[in-house]
């Protein structure tokens, strides 16, 4: 019986190595939607131009 049980552990760690590699090769496609939104109003950010007061000419 004590083998039994120790035959069941890499059992168990296979089932479990399986449910994992199909959840991370799952299709995430939804997600690149939002992702690519996000970078186009990062760059849309980035591109823009700031002017920036100088220090040096605020008066005190």
């Amino acid at each position: 019986m004590g083998a039994l049980l120790w035959l069941l552990i890499p059992v168990g760690a296979g089932l479990v190595a399986a449910v994992w590699s199909s959840w991370a090769l799952r299709n995430r496609k939804a997600g690149d939607v939002a992702e690519l939104a996000g970078y186009a109003r990062f760059r849309d950010a980035m591109e823009k131009e700031h002017a920036a007061p100088d220090p040096a000419s605020d008066p005190v």
